[in-house]
């Protein structure tokens, strides 16, 4: 199966074609997959070098003239490295743009942690009016890419990674996606999480609800579930553990709840090792967090 990244320059280069204000800006990362649309499109497709700071500032240039960019390279690179930018020039200067990053919070660990990004989407949460998509496999990337790039002057972020879901789910850019009904809490999965939430549940009594649009947080979908499944909420997200408590919180403010949130910790891991490796040592595998979810909801959840 291709990956996400796989499925971003061919559909960004259809957009190109589509649609004239499509404009996709880069800094080295990537660049070669755009080869054909530099030739169609030689004044939409620009390479900034390795100029981060610039990058954005760029898109949002383009954006005060009318354009929508697509601006693309590495988590770090593109939300850490120029956060004063994706701040002012967007945020202040009232424009929008689509961020889409690749390498996610541990994709590449050779890369070392210069290339690992997992407070990208709790920075993000600093600013206003972003909307965040992280979806769980190729299709659904496919589908939220045109989708964001669709949304007419708004501040997205699409988070790709090489993690996927056996298969992809109807996604709307909206809602959460009710996967499994149960009685005893709520876990919500975010994005190529969702495999491995449900092998842990399986055999708990609790609802599962999939969340590949984290931001706006789907408040109503939250509290249909609560109201069925009770206000034990677990969030597992493939990002920094924690990031979406707030928002749980928010939404379930009125009701006496519960809340924990499972994710990747602070420690950094110094070893490279495996995607894999990363997974279980942040406790993300469907053993560890098997016994995570238990423990919270414990005897009410069949454990």
């Amino acid at each position: 199966m291709d990956t996400m990244r796989d499925r971003f320059a061919p559909v960004v280069s259809r957009l190109l074609d589509e649609d004239p204000r499509v404009a996709v800006v880069l800094a080295e990362i990537g660049k070669d997959a755009f080869h054909e649309a530099v030739a169609r499109h030689p004044e939409r497709v620009v390479n900034v070098g390795i100029r981060e700071q610039l990058l954005v500032g760029a898109a949002a240039g383009m954006a005060l003239t009318g354009l929508r960019p697509v601006v693309h390279t590495f988590a770090s690179f593109l939300v850490e490295r120029p956060f004063e930018q994706v701040k002012l020039d967007f945020g202040h200067q009232g424009t929008g743009a689509v961020l889409v990053s690749a390498a996610a919070s541990f994709d590449w660990p050779a890369g070392g942690f210069t290339h690992m990004a997992p407070g990208d989407v709790a920075l993000l949460d600093t600013l206003d009016g972003w909307t965040v998509h992280v979806p769980g496999h190729p299709d659904e990337a496919e589908n939220l890419l045109r989708h964001a790039v669709a949304a007419g002057d708004d501040r997205v972020y699409v988070r790709l990674s090489v993690q996927s879901n056996r298969r992809a789910l109807p996604v709307d850019g909206e809602r959460f996606v009710t996967v499994r009904e149960g009685r005893a809490g709520v876990v919500i999965a975010v994005g190529p999480l969702l495999d491995a939430v449900l092998d842990a549940t399986e055999g708990m009594d609790v609802t599962v609800l999939y969340a590949t649009t984290v931001r706006p947080f789907d408040v109503a979908g939250l509290r249909r579930a609560a109201g069925a499944a009770g206000t034990d909420v677990v969030v597992v997200e493939p990002y920094l553990a924690g990031t979406s408590t707030a928002a749980v919180n928010d939404a379930l403010s009125d009701l006496p709840h519960r809340v924990l949130g499972l994710g990747v910790g602070r420690r950094e891991l110094r070893r490279y090792g495996t995607v894999e490796e990363h997974t279980a040592a942040h406790g993300l595998d469907a053993r560890s967090l098997r016994e995570r979810i238990g423990g919270f909801l414990g005897a009410r959840a069949g454990v």
